[in-house]
């Protein structure tokens, strides 16, 4: 029995800690089945191999599916955007000057004058043709919007307070979110009709309409005409721009010896005539711009304006329009400047003549308040940014086209 026990006991014996245990050879037979396997597939996928037909047509053999309806999409709705090319008009020097309607009363300030208006040489056009398309760069946006008369104030190509006013106009008259910012819906309706840019000549009349022009009341009063003080600053209020826009548009030009015949480039720029008169114009002072609109409230024009520096000088609620006239004298009283020293020492009023550098511009809409108006100004640049004695001030070519859209019959009203 004792021997019994110790065979059972040694046959059973556990092995000692640490022995080798023998690999199981699961994992790779599983490995090897698969590598099989798919070697199989590949060779049938690549024709090498052909499968018994019992496993070709379970192989093959895949669930049909329903057939279904096809998706029924929306219609497409689409609006129609206005493609109309912008009026550009050549500015052409006519055969005889037309002598400029005189109103039958007198303007406060500044009183009509026979003057001829200055004659500008034609621009060159361009030979090809100009495919229609949306503005892209900020010059672009500003131009397209200055050619429908929405003003984003003196052309630079940079995106300040008076472009992104101009395009919340522009928004607003498109049924569009006055946002302020040229985004692409807004760029869609922004379509450039013409070249941005185009040529003009200078001649020998431009030159003859620039001299220095007084610093002193008195001095001014002496001068024949209040002409251009150089042709850049001709060039600049032709184009709407900016003097150093220009100069950057035309790095080889010498300002300083242009001859005539000197060929420049500026942007090619006029606003459309106007196919109706305004019925009012709302001016806001917070805002410091001038919007005319038609008798179905339709916007004609906006403007960006000075407007007077003191509080009690700003006028407000409904004004009458009384008088206009373009390329008006202007007529300087003494007692309406007691802050000038030389005022201080005259005692009667000048007449200074007209001009680009007179100082209401080459455009006069009186207003039914003593002293009050709407005017151009020899300083296009300083609009909105700084504050005038008392009347509104445009630049000059925004002036002159206003006076095409009012009657005394428009309505002013200055809003806070």
């Amino acid at each position: 029995m004792a021997k019994q026990k110790q065979r059972i006991y040694t046959r059973y014996k556990p092995e000692k800690a640490g022995s080798p245990k023998k690999p199981s050879r699961t994992p790779w037979l599983v490995l090897l089945l698969l590598l099989v396997l798919s070697g199989i597939g590949w060779g049938y996928v690549a024709g090498k191999i052909v499968l018994p037909e019992a496993i070709q047509n379970l192989v093959s053999k895949r669930p049909e599916a329903p057939p279904t309806e096809p998706a029924k999409l929306p219609p497409l709705t689409t609006r129609n955007f206005s493609t109309e090319p912008v009026p550009i008009p050549m500015i052409q020097a006519p055969a005889a000057p037309v002598k400029p309607e005189v109103p039958s009363l007198k303007p406060i300030g500044a009183s009509p004058t026979s003057a001829k208006p200055p004659l500008l040489s034609p621009l060159i056009t361009h030979a090809g043709s100009f495919a229609p398309r949306s503005a892209w760069k900020t010059f672009e946006v500003q131009i397209a919007l200055a050619r429908r008369a929405i003003s984003p104030g003196i052309l630079d190509g940079l995106s300040g307070p008076q472009t992104v006013a101009a395009l919340k106009a522009f928004q607003i008259s498109e049924g569009l979110e006055p946002s302020g910012t040229a985004d692409a819906i807004t760029k869609s309706r922004l379509v450039l009709a013409a070249e941005p840019y185009t040529s003009y000549i200078i001649t020998q009349e431009d030159l003859g309409r620039v001299g220095p022009v007084a610093k002193t009341w008195v001095g001014k009063a002496a001068q024949e005409a209040m002409t251009y003080e150089d042709v850049l600053e001709l060039i600049a209020e032709k184009s709407h721009a900016f003097h150093g826009f220009i100069t950057r548009l035309n790095p080889d030009v010498d300002w300083k010896k242009i001859q005539p015949g000197t060929q420049i480039k500026l942007p090619r720029l006029s606003y459309p005539e106007p196919t109706e008169k305004a019925a009012f114009i709302r001016i806001w002072l917070s805002d410091r711009n001038l919007q005319a609109f038609g008798a179905a409230t339709n916007l004609l024009a906006h403007f960006p304006c000075s407007i007077a520096a003191k509080v009690e000088k700003r006028p407000e609620g409904k004004l009458r329009i009384i008088n206009f006239a373009a390329n008006p004298n202007y007529t300087f009283d003494p007692a309406m400047f007691p802050e000038s020293p030389e005022a201080r020492t005259l005692k009667d009023k000048l007449t200074i003549q007209p001009g680009p550098n007179n100082p209401v511009g080459t455009a006069w809409i009186g207003l039914d308040r003593p002293g009050y108006g709407i005017h151009g100004t020899p300083k296009p640049e300083k609009i909105g940014r700084t504050e005038s004695h008392g009347c509104f001030r445009l630049a000059n070519w925004d002036a002159s086209h206003l006076l095409k859209l009012v009657t005394r019959e428009t309505v002013v009203i200055v809003e806070p």
